[in-house]
């Protein structure tokens, strides 16, 4: 399955830098983070996760989906419990315009 991300950056990055980025991403995987869900609400949350992004009839309680120390957030869709389980990280392509690289990738097991 493919996916893609978004990410705002001030200008394009090199190919260096896109290849550095995928390395980036698979040392984290590499780690074997384990994957743990709690629920809290959203005074609790805010020092941990970004809530900007949460649709305003989100419920008072929030699901926290963390990545061992590497990444938290506010998430309802299904989720590994470590990332070992995720295989390789294999950016496919890219563009940038407007001032946003997004990037298409897949995930190789």
């Amino acid at each position: 399955k493919k996916s893609k991300c978004d990410y705002e950056l001030p200008t394009c990055p090199t190919e260096e830098q896109i290849h550095a980025i995928e390395e980036k991403v698979n040392e984290a995987i590499d780690r074997h983070l384990p994957v743990t869900c709690e629920f809290m609400t959203h005074e609790e949350a805010k020092s941990i996760v970004d809530l900007s992004k949460l649709p305003e009839n989100a419920s008072e309680i929030l699901r926290i989906v963390r990545i061992g120390d590497y990444d938290a957030c506010a998430c309802i869709g299904q989720h590994v419990e470590n990332t070992s389980e995720i295989g390789l990280f294999k950016i496919i392509s890219y563009d940038y315009a407007d001032g946003k690289l997004r990037l298409r990738f897949k995930l190789i097991k």
